[in-house]
């Protein structure tokens, strides 16, 4: 897999100073959770989730949670696990075709997303790995819901057993959406438990999920199109307390990914003809276009950049139409990689400051060596763009792609 790899390479030349590097689902834990990028969710009960998912990568996605939780009605949910077993079979049966007509002796499921199942009870885990039998190598892991030290610890259990009874490595995604951490009078006491289960399950644990439509739940709110999670105040806060005790820098921290956004346009391919069809787009295409482009995306957009600066890294998608902003917004800027690269010089390892290659800035050397080590890390995964290539050029060539 890599990013931005759905579109032709000449295309990538244009667009980017570094590439994305190519990844697998074996590759390193680091690197697969900053990899995760736009999580796709999708009903594990759609009939013909197999094709979908290799629509979905063909579109550039790059993990997926096929749901048997929040999606899906009570009564559906043994239909979904049945269905599950037939679509995994499916793809598992595609991908021995690719790899034998290709040469290979044991195929590898090459470009197919990184796939997660969100169960409701621990012992879907065992049960399901069980019942995927060889055809777990295509699995990456499990999403738990509803995730505290209470609750969490059975469904770690069922991990760790199940990864030895399918013998693949499968990595843990816990969703942090209950109760007891929105309100304030259990959540300092929530947060610190869960801390302390998901260090001792540390090398299980890909990435942690935020449930804000469940924090909304709660006190009957809803934000608008107009408004991102963090204009919920409630909300906010709660993101806030996640980061300060999950989020740390300091080694002790893990990936946060960011929360839902709940709104779309009908139509897969919206943009693309918006783009195609205005008769404004004569002139001043350049401008014109970028407007359309962000009033269009404005809540998404705005969302992406506050995720950002509130230390959450990729986020939950529910919408094929979501992918490629996130995506494009996730490239590190041919500024952003230059600061970086002088911050971690070998020579600088001593502190100091120093004056940005752009001279618009002051880079502080110790201050800023964990934002430039996570950043450097995403520009492995998702890339540098060239000096005079930003979000507009990304989008719009990944949507050619």
């Amino acid at each position: 897999m890599r990013h931005f790899g759905h579109i032709p390479s000449a295309s990538r030349a244009g667009l980017f100073h570094c590439e994305p590097a190519v990844f697998t689902a074996d590759s390193p834990a680091r690197t697969l959770a900053v990899a995760l990028g736009a999580t796709l969710y999708s009903p594990a009960t759609r009939p013909r989730l197999a094709e979908d998912i290799r629509k979905q990568a063909a579109r550039g996605v790059a993990s997926m949670v096929l749901c048997l939780e929040d999606s899906i009605s009570d009564g559906e949910v043994e239909a979904g696990e049945e269905n599950l077993v037939r679509q995994f079979a499916a793809l598992a049966d595609e991908e021995d075709s690719r790899g034998h007509a290709a040469g290979e002796d044991a195929p590898t499921p090459g470009d197919l997303p990184l796939l997660f199942i969100r169960v409701r009870r621990p012992e879907q885990i065992t049960d399901l790995v069980s019942r995927l039998g060889e055809t777990v190598r295509l699995l990456s892991g499990f999403v738990l819901p509803k995730f505290t030290e209470a609750r969490g610890q059975a469904f770690l259990e069922a991990l760790t057993e199940a990864e030895r009874a399918g013998g693949r490595r499968l990595f843990a995604m816990p969703v942090l959406e209950s109760p007891e951490l929105l309100h304030l009078e259990t959540r300092a006491e929530t947060l610190a438990g869960i801390a302390a289960l998901t260090e001792k399950y540390r090398e299980r644990v890909l990435a942690l999920r935020l449930g804000v439509t469940d924090f909304c739940s709660a006190y009957g709110l809803r934000r608008s199109p107009d408004m991102t999670a963090y204009d919920v105040k409630i909300v906010a806060h709660v993101i806030a307390d996640v980061v300060n005790v999950l989020g740390r820098a300091d080694g002790t921290g893990f990936t946060i990914t960011g929360p839902v956004w709940e709104y779309f346009r009908p139509g897969e391919r919206m943009f693309k003809p918006q783009l195609r069809r205005s008769p404004f787009l004569e002139g001043r295409a350049e401008d014109l276009r970028t407007a359309l482009i962000e009033h269009a995306m404005d809540g998404l957009l705005r969302e992406i950049e506050l995720d950002r600066a509130n230390g959450l890294l990729g986020k939950t998608c529910i919408h094929p139409t979501h992918v490629l902003p996130v995506h494009a917004l996730s490239v590190v800027s041919h500024e952003e990689w230059s600061d970086a690269q002088d911050i971690l010089r070998p020579e600088q390892c001593g502190g100091g400051v120093l004056r940005s290659a752009y001279t618009n800035k002051m880079n502080e050397v110790k201050p800023h060596r964990a934002w430039a080590e996570r950043t450097l890390l995403r520009a492995e995964v998702f890339g540098v763009a060239k000096e005079d290539v930003g979000f507009v050029e990304l989008l719009t060539a990944g949507l050619a792609g």
